[in-house]
């Protein structure tokens, strides 16, 4: 079966260090066939944000303040139990953790620019409505 493949990029260099990643593993409520009630598939990943030295300081503090609801002492818990394999269920939970990181890392958008509206377009739009309300009024059945 060998390693989990990787490594698990969060973003551009940055990738999730195998020394700092924690496992836990319990029976899962999950699919499952004859081994389901004595096999531990259901693989929880550790991670913790505030002590890891992988995160350049910006992205940790941005991952610290995003995530605030769902670390508990600093630590980023992900779970997966979807597979009857734990192999497969490591690699969900690695993927998952990846994507929660690199989505709390993210530089915030760009601030929008407010536009105002050219003033030929607003009369344009508004000459376009005046001819449809126009039209509308034509087929009103007066004449009968």
């Amino acid at each position: 079966m060998g390693g989990m493949p990787g490594p698990y990029v969060i973003r551009g260099s940055v990738v999730l260090p195998e020394a700092e990643l924690a496992w836990r593993f319990s029976r899962s409520s999950g699919p499952g066939g004859q081994h389901v009630n004595t096999s531990d598939s259901r693989v929880e990943l550790l991670f913790d944000v505030a002590a890891t030295k992988a995160l350049p300081d910006v992205w940790k503090e941005r991952a610290l303040e995003r995530l605030a609801a769902r670390l508990v002492d600093g630590v980023l818990t992900v779970r997966a139990s979807e597979h009857r394999s734990q192999f497969r269920n490591r690699e969900m939970a690695l993927v998952r953790m990846a994507s929660v990181l690199a989505e709390a890392t993210a530089p915030p958008p760009k601030a929008r620019r407010a536009t105002k509206i050219p003033r030929g377009i607003n009369e344009r739009r508004l000459r376009e409505k005046k001819a449809r309300a126009q039209t509308k009024r034509g087929r009103t059945g007066r004449d009968w």
